[in-house]
């Protein structure tokens, strides 16, 4: 399983007076701890679905044509796109470059089911690289969930907490 997740948690109308009136899908992007939100057109689903069909068998994606623009029918159309984007995801061991440039994603140095995003680099351009491996991975917020028995993880984030908020009082 990749470690990307995506939902579309809500979507909002644009009235231009150059263009008719579109909607525009929000996207949220969770990659190894990190959460960035990307907005779409479905015109840019749309898109991505053609030069998808070219590399990979991508799953159906909703109606190109919808007759009225009742949020009844906008809700099931982002349901739809999400179940889409989760649906490419999950049947896909390598995922396309279009696909990470359509989430924004960039490089994934930690990644190593996804496909290169760069091109091909000699063994010492590649160890002359920096990259980080994040050292601790928080699965919950600890200021909005109730704390858990869990004394080591309390012990991690009250020491993370008093180096950032008081690092005049760290030993020297």
């Amino acid at each position: 399983m990749h470690p990307i997740s995506v939902s579309i948690p809500s979507f909002r109308s644009e009235d231009n007076a150059m263009e008719k009136g579109y909607t525009v899908f929000k996207i949220e992007v969770l990659m190894s701890g990190r959460q960035h939100t990307v907005e779409k057109r479905y015109s840019e689903f749309h898109a991505l679905h053609k030069m998808l069909k070219k590399i990979i068998k991508p799953p159906e994606i909703p109606s190109k044509h919808v007759r009225n623009w009742v949020p009844k029918v906008l809700e099931q159309r982002r349901q739809g796109l999400e179940l889409y984007l989760q649906t490419i995801i999950m049947e896909n061991e390598i995922l396309p470059k279009i696909f990470l440039d359509f989430l924004n994603i960039r490089h994934f140095p930690s990644l190593p089911k996804t496909e290169s995003c760069g091109s091909f680099e000699t063994e010492s351009e590649e160890s002359s690289k920096l990259t980080h491996q994040p050292a601790l991975l928080f699965l919950r917020d600890p200021y909005l969930l109730p704390a858990t028995n869990d004394t080591f993880s309390n012990v991690v984030i009250e020491g993370v907490i008093h180096g950032i908020f008081y690092p005049d009082l760290q030993p020297r």
